[in-house]
């Protein structure tokens, strides 16, 4: 049985992990946390409440987890991912805010034998978005990103946004020359979006999203859209599970979903 604390659980992805925990076979929630948050409780979704704790490290001590989730924000994702590694907990991180640099350092000076997992995208079509896109850049080099989010994501690009854009530059076999500046309007900079490693990505926040993203690849006489919608939050669980169970199989830092799929 895998014992899993939930980091984040009275929020809105959080409180989605508790239920999907509960319901998998072969693991359970031992404690559920919101750091700061005043005590009360979570429903389990299979008629049970679970105690919520706002002490992440006071929980970490007293029910010793195999594996800590973290669904947070990016103002302390980092202090909660070092007290659950100096803890000896393996880590599965959706939360986003941090660098591979970052994760990297927190992931080297973790207790050996600890893994630090994290994953932009849970979501297994957002994955498979992903990985086509780095295909298609093999052959069409010219790519922009367009990531629509809920309006209180509170980091822009989004995780997911910035890691492809990485693996489309890191496939094209080309790269495209960036204008020297997004725009000639005056006033109107930023009308390109950011710029990650050579890649146009335009962010988009509203009531009413929760988690899309299209890349869209140019080429001669014709484009290329590769789109993803998680229309409900749910759409992250199975790949949430899936590390779960295989985060305690590896160790040092593994970034990304695909890494544990079809195995």
């Amino acid at each position: 049985m895998i014992r899993a604390l939930v980091s984040g659980a009275a929020g809105k992805v959080g409180s989605e992990v508790v239920r999907a925990v509960t319901a998998a076979e072969g693991m359970e929630v031992v404690a559920a946390v919101d750091p700061g948050a005043a005590p009360g409780e979570v429903d389990d979704g299979a008629g049970g409440r679970i105690a919520l704790s706002g002490d992440l490290a006071a929980a970490l001590a007293e029910v010793k987890p195999d594996v800590m989730v973290d669904f947070t924000h990016p103002r302390v994702v980092k202090d909660n991912v070092w007290t659950g590694l100096s803890a000896g907990v393996d880590i599965v991180l959706g939360t986003t805010g941090l660098s591979e640099e970052q994760l990297a350092a927190l992931a080297a000076d973790a207790p050996a034998g600890t893994t630090l997992f994290f994953a932009p995208n849970f979501a297994i079509g957002a994955v498979l978005m992903m990985l086509f896109a780095e295909q298609a850049a093999r052959y069409m080099p010219n790519a922009e990103i367009v990531e629509l989010h809920h309006d209180k994501k509170a980091d822009a690009p989004s995780g997911t946004a910035i890691r492809t854009a990485r693996m489309v530059a890191a496939a094209r076999s080309t790269t495209p020359e960036v204008p020297g500046k997004d725009t000639e309007l005056p006033g109107m900079e930023g009308a390109r979006g950011a710029l990650v490693d050579g890649v146009h990505v335009h962010s988009v926040r509203s009531p009413g999203l929760v988690a899309h993203q299209e890349v869209i690849f140019g080429g001669q006489g014709q484009t290329l859209t590769i789109r993803h919608d998680s229309i409900d939050r749910t759409s992250f669980m199975p790949g949430v599970v899936l590390a779960i169970r295989e985060v305690g199989a590896r160790e040092g830092l593994v970034v990304g979903l695909e890494k544990l799929m079809g195995e």
